[in-house]
């Protein structure tokens, strides 16, 4: 039996029991060698504190292999490298689906985040308690510079969080466990028409959702995601309203089928697009009139959203993470 020791536990008696299933941690990566020369270090710090030790399995994106050489830095310590050179984060997914055993019970994280402290074992301890298809834990932004002030306002990197144990119908996979026994009862993998727009995690847990299996929440189990100065311009944060927008779509009308479902799928979409950009815009306007930077931001994101919903309604696909190369 797998069993999980805290830190203050080390060299006393054993934690909690948790399942005896194999545990693996994915990280996707590509092209951030520093990120991952950061990361690998401190998720090692957590796996080795699971009896036997969970697996670290690196996933490089990159067609020529770039993360190579970082990994084999940690090779003694067991990090796994795996190359998948087909291009887009679904197939880089989908490759850590098939490398992991599988009746693993699979966590994936991003490469640009470290975990805090019991991370893994507080995931592990809720798919213990629950015995869900997956548990889903909070990411907080820290950046890399002080944001603008505009874009602090909009609470742009602000994340829901709701009690531990609360029913998930969606997420995203930069802190997410899997249980792979029930996930390939179902032969689910994720979309990998989704891989240069975004939106394949999405895709995959609304349809895990719609299996009629569980997804939880586990607040307490909180990994921190480093933002680069790079992404707290108020460009790319409404281009990542957009594409959320735009994405959230694609997935509703993929979820949809075919025929007069898909349709309506369209035309609520348009609908319902087209009232976030008329409020979006009273609420920008009413910013501007009472001097709110908050109500100016927010009300822009919502604009920016709903306008990518109108978008994917009218067939438009926003990629995101088309590669130039």
């Amino acid at each position: 039996m797998m069993t999980v020791r805290t830190p203050e536990r080390m060299g006393t008696q054993a934690g909690a029991d948790v399942d005896s299933q194999p545990v693996v941690v994915g990280m996707l990566t590509y092209r951030r060698p520093d990120d991952l020369a950061d990361a690998i270090p401190t998720v090692l710090k957590q796996t080795r504190l699971l009896d036997p030790p969970a697996t670290l399995m690196i996933i490089d994106n990159d067609p020529e292999a770039s993360a190579r050489e970082a990994v084999r830095a940690f090779a003694d310590d067991g990090v796994r490298y795996v190359h998948e050179p087909r291009p887009g984060i679904a197939a880089a997914r989908n490759r850590a689906l098939a490398e992991a055993p599988g009746n693993a019970l699979l966590i994936f994280i991003d490469d640009d985040e470290r975990p805090r402290d019991r991370w893994l074992e507080l995931m592990l301890q809720a798919q213990r308690r629950y015995q869900p298809a997956a548990v889903v834990g909070p990411v907080v932004s820290e950046f890399e510079s002080e944001p603008d002030e505009w874009v602090s306002a909009g609470r742009f990197f602000v994340r829901q969080r709701v009690a531990t144990g609360t029913p998930i119908t969606v997420a995203a996979t930069n802190n997410l466990l899997l249980d792979l026994t029930q996930v390939h009862e179902l032969g689910l993998e994720f979309d990998e028409k989704f891989s240069e727009s975004g939106g394949s995690d999405t895709l995959f847990t609304r349809r895990l959702h719609a299996s009629g299996r569980s997804m939880v929440w586990c607040d307490e189990a909180v990994v921190t995601d480093v933002v680069p100065s790079a992404r707290l311009t108020r460009d790319w944060v409404l281009r990542r309203a957009f594409r959320s927008g735009n994405s959230w779509i694609r997935v509703s009308l993929e979820l949809s089928g075919d025929g007069p479902a898909r349709l309506m799928t369209r035309l609520r979409a348009l609908g319902v697009g087209g009232v976030r950009v008329l409020g979006g815009a009273v609420r920008c306007l009413v910013g501007v009139l009472t001097g709110s930077i908050g109500r100016r931001a927010r009300g822009l994101r919502t604009v920016a959203r709903g306008a990518g919903m109108i978008g994917a309604a009218l067939g438009y696909t926003y990629r995101e993470y088309r590669r130039k190369t």
